[in-house]
């Protein structure tokens, strides 16, 4: 993995319980899911750091379980995006930033995602709060409110400021998991959780970020990833990479849908293979005898 790949292919989280048997072997450890998932996939959505501040001992953990080709997309802290909502948060940033400060050179976006509340009224301070980063941090903004999708005068605005500042707009694409019948409490729940809002498939900067939010079907998922079959090449031919992050609702089948989507672009763009997963090929030795 280098940081020319075409795309760089991830997941919503590294640990999970249930991928022993697939992703990371029968008997890892919890401490060490993250080496695992680094030797498959090429970047992750750092969501813990959204809920709490990692440790200096924790961030140097993570710093040990990767390679430096590997990029982490962190997103900041809740406190500073959806409790101040921007306001009075730079002391608060410092000392995040600080403590992340190992691990700078491995972020491919620090990612800023604002709640359904923060309107167009707002982004003034979405502006002055990204003047506190030096120039050259990749920085991804990911917004909520409905207005920002009408592709009216305030999503107009938005997007002109993004691609002036080379801030990339994260994209959600939940097409598929609002397409599944809410018939358990899975998929209720995350129907619940993910906003419903339109697709908007622009490139303000030159790492767009798509999170797929899949249906709990994989083959499902293929009618929704189509348009990304020619989009995600367009970027690259553009000089841009994209990182493409998958989720399932409850994530169990998240690394599958992940290696069959990844199948799919190996047929529009000339793409690295993806490893196999490490606990399948553990599973395979052990057949053997």
């Amino acid at each position: 993995m280098t940081n020319t790949l075409p795309i760089r292919l991830g997941l919503t989280l590294w640990s999970h319980p249930q991928w022993q048997q697939t992703l990371y072997g029968r008997g890892t450890a919890v401490s060490e899911r993250l080496e695992k998932y680094a030797q498959v996939f090429h970047t992750v959505e750092g969501n813990t750091t959204f809920y709490a501040s990692p440790s200096p001992t924790t961030v140097a953990n993570w710093k040990a379980a990767t390679g430096p080709d590997f990029r982490f997309t962190f997103k900041l802290p809740k406190q500073i995006t959806h409790e101040l909502m921007l306001h009075g948060c730079e002391d608060l940033l410092n000392h995040f930033m600080q403590l992340m400060a190992p691990l700078h050179e491995r972020v491919g976006l620090w990612t800023i995602q604002l709640p359904a509340a923060f309107s167009p009224a707002h982004l003034p301070a979405l502006q002055r709060f990204c003047r506190y980063f030096p120039a050259d941090y990749p920085l991804g903004v990911e917004v909520r409110h409905p207005a920002f999708f009408h592709k009216g005068p305030e999503e107009k605005q938005l997007n002109q400021w993004l691609v002036e500042t080379q801030t990339d707009r994260i994209i959600m694409d939940s097409r598929p998991v609002f397409s599944a019948q809410p018939d358990n409490d899975t998929i209720i729940d995350a129907q619940k959780k993910k906003p419903r809002i339109p697709v908007h498939a622009i490139a303000t900067g030159n790492r767009p970020m798509v999170r797929f939010i899949g249906h709990p079907e994989i083959a499902e998922n293929d009618a929704f990833f189509a348009a990304w079959l020619q989009k995600l090449p367009t970027w690259v031919a553009q000089g841009k990479q994209p990182y493409l992050m998958i989720h399932t609702p409850d994530n169990q089948l998240a690394p599958e849908l992940a290696q069959h989507l990844y199948q799919q672009l190996q047929q529009h763009l000339e793409l690295p293979k993806l490893p196999s997963f490490p606990g399948a090929a553990a599973d395979n030795q052990i057949n053997m005898f």
